[in-house]
């Protein structure tokens, strides 16, 4: 039952433990799909969009720095009759950098104008114009501003030395789309790598975009085996897999083994009993005395809270207890009158003959305790080492009320078995003398219950 109980624990323990890996590789799984769709968004402007300063802290970040070679030209937009450039144009190089460990997947930017310009140019991505005309907004995407045809879109525009060029006044924007095709390929962003999208424009010789405001969008891809939570569930599952196979060689030896110690238990016992019924067989009025002895002898002793193997070594021990009378002469054994002095002493001899016997048994622990001891009594007066008390080992303790209720409940040679009322009364006067007193409350107990083992004890009660 022991056993048992240890296997159902460990398969239980075995179900916890994958459901808790399971459950730790759902929330790996579920905690990086939602930092994947999570959407990142950041605004920069001035100093820290247009100065070149490090951005090895920041995890997305964007540098719009222009480049030093310019030129200008004359825009006299309000035909002033203008003889010097009145515009110059910047070409901005608009770095997206990505200082994290996990792949952007994609970003678009906004870019509000605070002045106003003029785009020429942009090259690798697509780009969202929104334009206000009284009052109303004017949406159009360019895919290729390179490729840009004014006639396709309904954009206001200027066009100065044949170049046509999109206005863009204050409170107007536009939004880049970055460019996934083979030769751009400006998205994903690699970990700790970067990526540059270029704008020409042109604004007010005193003027610039320094003030304009950028606001990115940006959503990143972080692979599963990235989250730590992953590798932990990979671990404890191999760890799991690994202790599986262990438990389950390990419970087909234990099944072999219990099968074996089943059979050798079988074979003890059928060997044991056939050795008592040698003994029992010497006299007709005791016949199965020695097996119903051990019946008693386990009922008492589980009674009393011993389970397991040493349940079964004592039922062993009792089931043998007798086996030093297979040298009392038969005569002796089954004389009907009142035994002689010589006579009686054979008979106790039996009980250091039978410890002697046992004495060589070493496949149950101490297995001579019972033979040896079970008639010694509590008070000391017994036979044949006089031990008193709690000196007597437990086994024969038990064994002497368990012998000697056998004795009482069946017919002898000598006299017929006593009555119920009796047996009670007798153990109750000797509880403490002959027997242990606890040991006879738990006997009676289980007698007055009627919870005490049937015996094969016909033919003995059945003889005359």
């Amino acid at each position: 039952m022991k056993k048992e109980k240890t296997r159902g624990g460990a398969i239980v323990i075995f179900v916890v433990t994958f459901l808790v890996s399971i459950a730790v590789f759902a929330i790996a799984i579920v905690k990086t799909n939602a930092f994947n769709h999570a959407k990142h968004d950041k605004v920069l402007s001035g100093d820290e969009l247009f100065l070149d300063g490090n951005t090895d802290g920041q995890d997305v970040y964007v540098k719009a720095i222009p480049r030093e070679s310019t030129w200008t030209k004359k825009f006299d937009i309000e035909n002033k009759g203008l003889t010097e450039p009145d515009f110059k144009a910047y070409t901005y190089d608009f770095t997206v950098s990505n200082n994290t460990k996990d792949e952007v997947l994609d970003f678009k930017f906004k870019l509000d104008f605070k002045t106003k310009a003029f785009i020429s140019s942009a090259w690798n991505g697509a780009l969202e114009f929104h334009q206000i005309t009284d009052g109303k907004e004017l949406v159009e995407t360019i895919p290729d501003l390179r490729n840009y045809n004014p006639s396709d879109y309904k954009l206001r525009t200027l066009t100065v030395d044949g170049e046509t060029m999109i206005e863009m006044s204050e409170g107007d924007y536009i939004v880049y789309y970055p460019s996934n095709s083979v030769n751009a390929m400006e998205v994903p962003i690699e970990p700790k790598e970067a990526t540059t999208p270029g704008i020409i424009l042109y604004t007010p010789i005193e003027k610039n975009i320094d003030e304009s405001v950028l606001k990115i969008d940006f959503t990143f891809h972080r692979p599963y085996t990235a989250e730590p939570l992953f590798w932990i569930s990979i671990v404890a599952a191999g760890l799991w897999l690994i202790a599986l196979v262990v438990f389950i060689i390990i419970s087909a030896q234990l099944r072999k083994y219990k099968l074996q110690h089943e059979r050798d238990n079988k074979i003890i016992n059928e060997s044991i009993e056939t050795f008592t019924g040698f003994i029992d067989a010497k006299d007709p009025y005791t016949n199965g005395h020695s097996k119903r002895v051990a019946l008693y002898t386990r009922c008492i002793a589980e009674e009393m809270g011993i389970t397991g193997e040493e349940l079964e070594r004592m039922y062993y021990i009792a089931l043998l207890h007798d086996c030093g009378k297979i040298g009392v002469p038969d005569n002796i054994l089954g004389k009907p009158g009142k035994l002689t002095d010589e006579e009686f002493g054979i008979i106790k001899s039996h009980a250091n003959r039978g410890g002697d016997i046992l004495k060589s048994f070493k496949s149950i622990d101490k297995a001579y305790e019972g033979a040896l001891y079970h008639h010694e009594r509590y008070d000391g007066n017994g036979y044949p080492t006089g031990l008193v008390g709690e000196d007597i080992p437990l086994i024969a303790r038990i064994i002497c009320v368990a012998d000697s209720f056998d004795a009482m409940n069946s017919n002898r040679v000598y006299r017929k078995k006593l009555t119920k009322e009796a047996i009670i009364a007798e153990i109750e006067n000797n509880k403490g003398t002959q027997f242990d007193p606890k040991i006879a409350d738990v006997f009676l107990k289980l007698y007055k219950e009627n919870r005490l083992p049937e015996g094969d004890a016909t033919a003995a009660n059945d003889s005359e």
